[in-house]
């Protein structure tokens, strides 16, 4: 989770940061943003309350931060979409990443439904700026390859947005999954096949 912009940070400041983001994340994905305390993040972080506000003056510059590099992590697999490669295969993969992504970084993907929930009061600027243009490239991607003939014609940002919704939905919505499924279950174990041929039956030609 380390930040790559602004000055350079010596090894001890890039830690305290990371250990701040971390705490950060615990705290908002369990608390959301207004439940969500300095005292609790300092607390995850194993840090004192100042030494948190040394380095984030405000518990708002803390969340847009931590939203920030999460949003970059979460569009990298969109981003290695390649438009010379095999489209349903590159299709398929971007969905297997997306449903690891869930799997493994559940917090991160709650943090980003409360945000979205409240209105994306810290995010307005980043989702109608880069993400959507990085959304409609890949939009394009899947454009151009429906208009030769290479994938079945859906409507391209409909089928990101499915994508996202079905596969985050394990990670948003996992104890109810996990209720619903029973003991003795991997919900991500099982889904995978499922949504495979799911989108392999309406993207093939």
């Amino acid at each position: 989770m380390a930040d790559q912009s602004g000055p350079t940070l010596t090894r001890i400041q890039q830690k305290n940061r990371d250990l701040i983001l971390e705490g950060a994340l615990s705290a908002f994905s369990t608390n959301g943003f207004r439940g969500a305390t300095v005292d609790q993040i300092a607390e995850a972080a194993g840090l004192s309350k100042p030494n948190v506000l040394y380095y984030f003056p405000t518990k708002d510059e803390i969340h847009k931060t931590l939203l920030t590099t999460l949003l970059d992590m979460w569009l990298a697999p969109m981003m290695r979409i390649d438009p010379k490669g095999e489209p349903l295969a590159e299709v398929m993969a971007y969905v297997r990443a997306k449903l690891e992504m869930s799997r493994r970084f559940p917090r991160e993907s709650r943090l980003f439904a409360y945000e979205i929930l409240q209105g994306a009061p810290h995010l307005t600027e980043i989702l109608g700026g880069s993400l959507r243009g990085i959304v409609d490239t890949a939009a394009a991607i899947l454009q151009n390859w429906m208009d030769q003939g290479r994938l079945a014609r859906v409507d391209p940002h409909h089928l990101i947005f499915s994508i996202w919704a079905l596969t985050q939905h394990y990670a948003d919505f996992d104890v109810q999954v996990r209720a619903v499924l029973g003991p003795g279950h991997d919900p991500f174990v099982e889904a995978e096949p499922f949504i495979d041929n799911l989108y392999r039956k309406m993207l093939s030609v």
